[in-house]
Order: structure tokens, then sequence, then C-alpha cells
């Protein structure tokens, strides 16, 4: 079930309520490449690495298969994430980060992450550990605005 851009607040309320607050979703002004574009330039200003960006639809399409268009970014810092897998070693099955932009059957396009929440009670983390890779979502915010 998908709600239009003009029910935004909903539709968050919706993947929250279905997601236990694990997962963010953003509705984004731009189409799935354009919001995965403007990410990635905002990430790499601030100097944080782009591992992998995996364009799914691509990949579906070589294996003779279709899917609407979906995107994955793998991105961190060390810096960041070298501490929190420090604190506990399972932390290195989410990190580094991962950002899904996708488009929903009503052609919305949708940028989806863990919530800094779920990482920190999932790997039992101290706040400033999470605060020193959570300042990210400011960056993952403009990229749909």
């Amino acid at each position: 079930m998908y709600f239009c851009m003009a029910d935004f607040d909903e539709r968050l309320n919706f993947y929250y309520m279905n997601n236990e607050k694990d997962i963010i979703s953003l509705a984004s002004l731009y189409s799935v490449t354009e919001t995965m574009n403007r990410l990635e330039e905002l990430l790499k200003q601030q100097g944080i690495t782009i591992y992998a960006r995996i364009d799914q639809r691509a990949e579906a399409r070589r294996a003779g298969l279709t899917l609407a268009p979906l995107e994955l970014l793998i991105f961190g810092n060390p810096k960041g994430g070298i501490p929190l897998m420090n604190e506990n070693p399972l932390c290195g099955l989410d990190l580094p980060l991962k950002v899904l932009v996708w488009e929903d059957k009503k052609q919305n396009t949708l940028l989806s992450y863990n919530s800094f929440t779920y990482l920190k009670t999932r790997y039992n983390l101290p706040d400033d550990l999470i605060t020193k890779i959570s300042t990210v979502e400011s960056l993952i915010r403009q990229a749909v605005r």
C-alpha cells in the first residue's frame, strides 16, 4: 500500500508502523537517478567514501527481468564506522551505510535507509558513537529536497 506525494506524512507514518521505526523512507522531488546523483555529490563534498552504486534495474535487465527504477548506494567514513565496529563487531553487518532510492507503483521516488536509532538499539551502541555517523542524515534529507 502506497500513498501519493501529497500524503507524504501519512505514508511516512505507514512505513514507520510497518517497519517498527527501523526504516526511514523519504519522498523525493527528483527521479531515482537524480536523487542518487544529488546524494552522491553531497556525500563526496563531505569527504565520505562511495564504495558502490548499484543500479538494480540494470542488473534485472541483464538477467532478462523487469524492475522499477531502484538504486543502492553503499558509503561511509572509517572514522565514523570503525569506532562502532570496535564497540560491537556485528555492526559490520550494517556498515558501511546503505541508502536505497526507488520508485513505487505510483512512480513516486522514495529514499530509504536504516534509522540511526535502529542501529543504536540493534547493536547496543553508546550515544556518542551513533552521533558520529548520524550527522550524515542531514545530507540524506538534502538530497530529496
